[in-house]
């Protein structure tokens, strides 16, 4: 058996409840970007694409039992990419609003990635590129997130982010 484990992953075709999605879509639709706490949680970012090659990788060249950690280096937090995701958007700092943090939210995530690195993978992509990408591929296609972002996920965002999210009915 062959494992691996991957940090924050993000492209197009991301369900809307992941923090890149969610916020580019709200941001598309002049709605609030809900941002935890002080927003200093710092996640690492993979682009769909290279964590799909780096799964190939160890598919080809993994040790059976071995677990491979998939990570770019790329750490963020969290309110640097919600600026970064209005920017490629175009749309003002005014939307981000501040929700009260999650109980047990963690500050960091972050794996060390020599043994993939020692397969021969490297990540192809850098990340403000990649987002604009991201952001760009949700502004083409409003027709396949905007019916995901109705009925029982509005639920769900109301749960989650109370009214301070800013979802619309």
């Amino acid at each position: 058996m062959l494992n691996t484990r991957g940090t924050n992953t993000f492209g197009p075709y991301q369900y809307p409840e992941k923090l890149i999605p969610l916020f580019v879509t709200n941001a598309l639709e002049d709605l609030p970007l809900p941002v935890y706490g002080d927003g200093m949680q710092v996640r690492e970012w993979i682009y769909v694409t290279d964590h799909c090659r780096a799964i190939a990788a160890v598919l080809e060249r993994g040790e059976p039992g071995e677990i491979y950690n998939i990570s770019t280096g790329t750490q963020l937090p969290n309110l640097e990419v919600t600026r970064l995701i209005l920017a490629a958007t175009g749309k003002p700092e005014s939307l981000i609003r501040r929700v009260k943090d999650r109980p047990g939210h963690d500050r960091r995530y972050s794996v060390e990635a020599a043994k993939i690195r020692a397969l021969g993978w490297a990540p192809e992509r850098e990340f403000a590129p990649a987002l604009q990408e991201t952001a760009a591929w949700y502004r083409d296609h409003p027709e396949w997130w905007r019916k995901i972002k109705s009925g029982e996920f509005l639920e769900y965002y109301k749960r989650q982010y109370g009214e301070a999210g800013g979802a619309r009915e």
